[in-house]
């Protein structure tokens, strides 16, 4: 289960996610980033388990130049392994 929190830091807002993201949960995270109006940030500190679609879709946004803060290594490591897998593609 995924829970966000939106905070506002300056001109960007900081969403901060918490729990698993899963296929069902990139939707309601994009739906989120969309009411944020300002540019926004994703704080990944307390994410403790995504999957796949989770992973390639956080991947892309952070090639779209979304900052992608505080991941946990294993976390920071696959959507690392990811982006080059999608760079590879286009």
């Amino acid at each position: 289960m995924l829970k966000i929190e939106r905070t506002r830091n300056g001109s960007k807002h900081i969403l901060t996610l918490t729990g698993r993201i899963g296929s069902d949960d990139v939707q309601t995270l994009k739906v989120s980033m969309e009411q944020a109006e300002l540019p926004c940030a994703l704080d990944l500190a307390q994410v403790d388990l995504l999957n796949l679609d989770a992973v390639r879709f956080l991947a892309t946004l952070e090639m779209r130049g979304i900052e992608l803060r505080n991941g946990r290594p294993h976390v920071r490591a696959w959507i690392d392994v990811e982006r080059r897998r999608i760079s590879h593609l286009e």
